[in-house]
């Protein structure tokens, strides 16, 4: 028999694990901070509003990634884009392309990966949230605890950050 925790956790694992794997770039690690947010979720279940719940469990995990981030900081110079696997980012190339064309989209991706994870938060939150969770301003805002349009703006310049870069890294 399912309970009505099975079925939140059934529904939310997946937006849990794929943020996760975005700010950690460790499916390991992922895993782990997916179980750990599951569990806080299971203690405070009672406590939590249902309309603001993906909301929280995001804030839950994005706090959860940077305590276990801030625990490895000091031999942690890995470039975001080391082992994501094709269930985390989505493929740049085409159906049918050619080796060059496939050389050329996995190139393209290291780099916007480590592009990205040289980014700064809260830019960096802000933009996997909205570009890879698709979430709309108001539930980054709630996210982040920052106001709507505060989302806005970071989201602005974050993407125009992340296009500079981009472009630094073509030279």
């Amino acid at each position: 028999m399912l309970t009505a925790f099975d079925d939140t956790a059934r529904a939310y694992r997946s937006r849990i694990y794929s943020f996760a794997r975005y700010l950690l770039s460790s499916r390991e690690e992922a895993e782990d901070v997916t179980q750990e947010v599951l569990l806080r979720l299971w203690r405070h279940q009672d406590g939590v509003d249902e309309e603001r719940l993906g909301s929280w469990l995001l804030r839950v995990t994005r706090n959860a990634c940077y305590d276990l981030l801030r625990r490895r900081r000091s031999d942690a110079t890995q470039a975001l884009a080391t082992s994501l696997d094709d269930e985390a980012a989505p493929e740049l190339a085409s159906a049918e392309p050619g080796p060059q064309a496939r050389a050329e989209a996995e190139d393209f991706r290291r780099r916007l990966l480590a592009v990205l994870g040289e980014l700064g938060e809260p830019y960096k939150s802000v933009i996997i949230l909205r570009e890879v969770q698709g979430l709309a301003h108001r539930e980054i805002g709630e996210t982040l605890g920052i106001p709507e349009v505060t989302v806005r703006v970071h989201l602005h310049r974050g993407r125009k950050k992340l296009r500079e870069r981009l472009r630094e890294t073509e030279s």
